[in-house]
């Protein structure tokens, strides 16, 4: 069994970091409302937000992974806990599998989730960054689809 653990700290962190370089990259001096409405940050409303779209975010991600995430849970509602700080995913891959492709894996999973919680921030506060966005967590599941599937060559035992 292997175990993927997520940090949620560390999600909204590189969110709030992504909205933040992104807005200022935007101002032209004339849009100061505009720019700061783009950058997350910590006030209610924007942790909701940025909290649900991790939480869906994550739901995709064991979604991709259900041929080797394990759970027993029995019940799931929309709800969400907003004081989770971190999130483990238990799975257990083939005995083949190519255990190199781990830290890619978890590094995929923290830029998806990163990617489309920021693809929906900025489809609330600035469409025409968006699409960027959404292009690079797609990306992430292509990259996330290949890792999973990578495996390791057989060796031949040879008896003595």
């Amino acid at each position: 069994m292997i175990t993927l653990t997520i940090k949620i700290n560390e999600i909204i962190y590189d969110i709030q970091n992504k909205t933040y370089l992104t807005g200022k990259s935007r101002a032209d001096g004339a849009n100061h409302q505009q720019v700061a409405q783009m950058m997350a940050n910590e006030d209610e409303e924007n942790a909701n937000q940025i909290r649900r779209s991790i939480h869906t975010a994550l739901g995709e991600i064991r979604t991709r992974l259900a041929e080797y995430h394990h759970t027993d849970i029995s019940a799931v509602s929309n709800l969400y806990d907003d004081t989770e700080d971190t999130v483990t995913l238990q799975c257990a891959f083939p005995s083949n599998f190519n255990t190199a492709a781990l830290a890619g894996i978890a590094a995929t999973i923290h830029e998806y989730v990163v990617a489309r919680a920021v693809a929906d921030w900025f489809t609330i506060t600035h469409k025409a960054d968006a699409e960027d966005y959404r292009k690079t967590a797609s990306l992430c599941l292509d990259t996330l689809a290949e890792a999973v599937s990578k495996r390791i060559r057989p060796t031949r035992k040879i008896s003595d």
